[in-house]
């Protein structure tokens, strides 16, 4: 059995309790893994979820003769990475910033956007067999998020009561609330999240029928980059896809939109540079490595990772980050 999912034995839960250091170690690396999605989850940004996952750890082993052994292991230790997320000042402080967002027609109404919003690499959840569980709408990007637009103590209650299904009395207890409080706060939240979530999120076939579509998307979606191939970028995109780059403000809507931004930009003039991408996961979702080489360079370099979304066997948004985050994905900077 892996260790990731190894049930603690009482006799290293009892060493942990007397502060043996080793026992911790190895209790701390079984739920590191599950303890950053969950911060991940009640942060949106990957940094900060692998802060504050040491953090849950230092204030585990500090509290350690207060775990009773009455509750699940488990259960504490989540309850410790709940209360650290939100004891985490400038996460609280932050909201959504109201962005422009532009169309065929031009700029239309102001919407507002989760501009620290970081993808989570498929490979650190594919590493433990309890996070490989995970159910995709639970952590691709749009439920991150929608989830963001929540204050902190809403989403700590729609993720405790609907993602690890803890009860409306184990919630109520974390929160310092009534359950009453926890059972209103819970139907507010998921109302928002509806006004919130993109339509048409389960559509993408499931099993062999996904990879083999997955496959078919993927290599269009390189013809089209490499060879900046206007009409086939059109093709591949559904007529309202979305594309935005975090942290960067600014979303554009529209098909034609998109592309004719990414060539007034420079994408496919001949000083912009040369195009090499790498396919890769994120949040459950396809994803796409981008590399730029420069004219007069020797190589080509990190440029940006893009997360997409399917609908209709089409890309229905891009969620573009920057270069800064491909170390979490295990990618070299230059190729």
């Amino acid at each position: 059995m892996s260790t990731s999912t190894r049930p603690d034995t009482q006799t290293e839960i009892e060493a942990f309790q007397r502060g043996d250091e080793s026992a911790f170690e190895a209790i701390a690396e079984r739920y590191r893994p599950a303890l950053r999605v969950h911060c991940y989850r009640m942060l949106g940004s990957f940094d900060e979820a692998e802060d504050l996952t040491q953090e849950t750890l230092l204030r585990a082993w500090s509290k350690r003769e207060s775990f009773e052994g009455r509750a699940k292991l488990r259960s504490w230790l989540y309850s410790i990475a709940t209360n650290a997320c939100l004891d985490a000042k400038d996460a609280i402080a932050r909201r959504p910033a109201t962005v422009a967002v532009h169309t065929n027609d031009g700029e239309n109404e102001a919407t507002t956007e989760i501009t620290w919003l970081q993808p989570y690499p498929d490979a650190l959840l594919d590493a433990d067999p309890e996070s490989a569980a995970i159910d995709r709408e639970t952590i691709e990007l749009a439920y991150i998020a929608a989830i963001q637009h929540l204050t902190p103590k809403s989403r700590a209650v729609l993720i405790l009561r609907d993602v690890l299904e803890w009860s409306a009395k184990e919630t109520a207890e974390l929160l310092d609330t009534t359950v009453a409080s926890a059972n209103s706060s819970l139907q507010r939240a998921r109302e928002a999240m509806r006004e919130h979530l993109p339509p048409k999120r389960a559509e993408w076939p499931s099993g062999a029928d996904a990879s083999a579509a997955e496959r078919e998307l993927a290599e269009r979606y390189l013809a089209a980059s490499e060879n900046i191939e206007r009409d086939a970028w059109v093709k591949l995109l559904t007529e309202d896809a979305r594309f935005s780059m975090p942290p960067e403000l600014g979303i554009w809507v529209g098909a034609e939109c998109m592309v004719d931004a990414w060539i007034s930009g420079g994408l496919g003039d001949p000083d912009w540079g040369e195009i090499r991408i790498g396919v890769t996961r994120a949040n459950r979702q396809l994803a796409f490595a981008n590399y730029v080489r420069k004219p007069g360079d020797s190589e080509f370099r990190a440029f940006a990772i893009d997360v997409v979304r399917v609908a209709d066997g089409r890309v229905s948004e891009i969620l573009a980050f920057p270069a800064n985050e491909f170390s979490a994905f295990g990618l070299p900077p230059t190729l």
